[in-house]
């Protein structure tokens, strides 16, 4: 029986056909010796599988330990993979294919493009507002106290010695 509804991470085999051949295959390098011999140790984590918990983590905006490892297993072993898979350009040819697809079925409108978003202050920003409050950073002269002089006790201390004075009289 099929599901009625599909979480957003869970990835459909239909969209799978279209990642699939874009997942970066593990490469030994000839010159470096290993420990162990090719096929020797732990199997790797099925690259669906992979996905799927990147997807979940994306999706939910969990933190990477977070991931339930009931389902997708290791945290630490995801994120290597996910580690790999950036340095290997994988998400930016998903990115572009992703693009190229809707291009085909949409149409994306090339001349005409905005951004949004803020890298850097606003250069008259310092004009409007003024300096920031918080900004430690710089040294300010310290502004002079009410009446111009330093601050004295409103009652002027007492201590045991006033109050024996005080008492015998």
């Amino acid at each position: 029986m099929a599901k009625a509804h599909a979480h957003s991470w869970e990835v459909t085999d239909e969209f799978w056909a279209r990642v699939e051949p874009l997942v970066p295959q593990p490469v030994r390098d000839p010159n470096k010796q290993y420990l162990r011999s090719a096929g020797a140790g732990r199997p790797p984590k099925a690259p669906r599988l992979v996905f799927e918990a990147i997807v979940y983590v994306l999706r939910t905006g969990c933190q990477w330990k977070a991931l339930p490892a009931e389902r997708f297993g290791s945290a630490s072993a995801v994120h290597q993979r996910f580690m790999q898979w950036s340095r290997a350009g994988f998400f930016e040819a998903l990115w572009k294919a992703g693009l190229a697809e809707y291009d085909d079925l949409e149409g994306i409108a090339w001349r005409w493009q905005s951004i949004d978003g803020a890298m850097f202050k606003a250069p008259l920003a310092q004009e409007a507002v003024g300096p920031n409050p918080t900004d430690r950073e710089k040294k300010r002269q310290q502004a002079p106290s009410a009446g111009g002089r330093a601050w004295r006790p409103v009652v002027p201390r007492r201590d045991g010695s006033q109050r024996a004075r005080r008492d015998a009289n």
